[in-house]
């Protein structure tokens, strides 16, 4: 739960930086997603009330230090859902020692979401790599600060493919 909270923290940071630098789109996205982040920890609080458990609110560690490019931005992106990936795994596999099947199947959703996040952080991380990387400017990050203004929240899973809906 509070590792979700500082994922949030960390969106709201970085979106704070990019909306300073002139980049509303890309801080408008991280907007987003701090909710979305926020969201996941209140799934998770309500999970453990709903099993009758004690709810810990502990102090959410600050967030790294500013980004110093739109390139590092996502790169600390994609780094804070990894971590997060990192912990969401050691949930799901406590509840499999404790066969607490539940929570495992609890955890099922949160795994798969995992995958979207961090496919839609290599996603914009591939973006601002043809865009120039390090040494992407002007006319490159205007139009990807654009782009993703209007870039859907969630990666699409090729599981959730079919014929009709690619």
């Amino acid at each position: 739960m509070t590792k979700e909270a500082h994922a949030s923290q960390v969106y709201l940071s970085y979106a704070s930086w990019a909306a300073d630098k002139g980049f509303d789109g890309i801080a408008n996205f991280l907007f987003r997603h701090a909710a979305e982040e926020r969201n996941h920890m209140m799934k998770i609080l309500e999970y453990i009330l709903q099993r009758n458990g004690k709810v810990h609110v502990t102090a959410i560690p600050a967030p790294d230090a500013d980004p110093v490019s739109v390139n590092n931005c996502f790169e600390k992106v994609f780094q804070s859902e990894i971590d997060n990936t990192k912990e969401i795994y050691n949930l799901v596999n406590l509840s499999m020692e404790e066969k607490d099947w539940a929570t495992w199947n609890f955890m099922q959703w949160f795994v798969k979401e995992q995958i979207e996040e961090e496919t839609l952080a290599l996603n914009l991380l591939a973006k601002i790599k043809i865009a120039g990387g390090e040494k992407a400017g002007g006319d490159a990050l205007y139009n990807l600060d654009r782009d993703l203004e209007k870039e859907p929240d969630e990666a699409k899973s090729a599981e959730d493919a079919t014929t009709a809906n690619p």
